[in-house]
């Protein structure tokens, strides 16, 4: 396994990987690994001939007073935990690497990111995209691997990667889930003990929501309520949102609207525990009436 801080270094790497024809799974992390991102690596040693795994706090997708400088670091960890599981290239550069400027010129995400995180992290998913741009020029990755519980996320980097031509598969792979059920996140060490044993609340609720929906409930009044009075309960959640949107294009369906039978849903929110912000979503296909 290759550790590589440049630019110029991942390209003389991976020349033989283009000249040849291979194909190249890309995983894009932040680092601070654990079974989620496992999961997104093993998919790709599955399916590639070549497995990149980049670790890079992106500061674009920070905005002011969020958690950028405390955000979870420890690359020798990281790379332990990816030394076993057939990764080639760990690439880890420094944000000079990545931005030798301040950007001038990025990408902007557009309606897609108007509500779920977008709302309450303005920007956020303008520096998410242009930095994943920055890695399918780099890497020139023929699948790029990204987890459902950041659909709003997967749904505008398939976006991206459809209006600009850019020749990759973006390939998603389901939550991977504690046995409680909270949601695998890097910003789950932020959580305290009382904190960690509210938390998973927050899918159960989704939970709740998801099989009403199957069950034939259609107003989206009723779920939303719902969903936000079972995390209520919980003493140590603050809701940032809970919303109702169609899948994949995240047009936002009023509360006072009803569900449409045959459409696909996504019902996300975002709760703050203490300081952590964890998210969660669950899509659901809604039956015939």
């Amino acid at each position: 396994m290759k550790r590589i801080e440049s630019r110029s270094a991942l390209q003389t790497a991976l020349r033989p990987a283009w000249a040849a024809g291979r194909s190249i799974g890309l995983v894009p992390t932040m680092g601070y690994l654990h079974a989620g991102h496992l999961a997104l690596v093993d998919r790709a040693r599955q399916e590639n001939d070549v497995v990149v795994v980049s670790i890079f706090v992106n500061p674009l997708q920070f905005g002011p007073g969020e958690d950028f400088e405390r955000y979870p670091r420890d690359l020798e960890r990281d790379a332990a935990l990816l030394a076993g599981r057939g990764v080639d290239i760990v690439y880890h550069p420094p944000v000079a690497d990545v931005y030798p400027e301040p950007p001038e010129v990025g990408l902007k995400a557009g309606r897609m990111a108007a509500g779920l995180c977008g709302r309450s992290r303005p920007g956020h998913f303008d520096g998410v995209l242009t930095v994943v741009a920055k890695l399918f020029h780099r890497v020139r990755p023929t699948r790029a691997y990204f987890g459902e519980k950041d659909a709003q996320q997967l749904a505008l980097i398939r976006r991206m990667a459809f209006d600009l031509d850019f020749d990759v598969e973006v390939v998603a792979v389901p939550t991977v889930r504690e046995p409680d059920g909270l949601a695998m996140s890097s910003r789950n060490v932020y959580l305290s003990p009382e904190e960690r044993a509210e938390a998973p609340v927050l899918y159960r609720a989704l939970a709740w929501a998801a099989e009403a929906i199957r069950s034939g409930e259609r107003r989206a009044a009723v779920l939303l309520e719902g969903v936000r009075t079972r995390i209520a309960a919980a003493k140590t959640a603050r809701i940032d949102y809970v919303e109702l949107v169609r899948w994949p294009d995240l047009r936002p369906i009023a509360p006072a609207a009803k569900l449409v039978p045959g459409e696909t849903v996504l019902v996300a929110a975002a709760v703050f525990f203490g300081t952590a912000r964890l998210i969660d979503n669950v899509r659901v296909a809604v039956p015939p009436a």
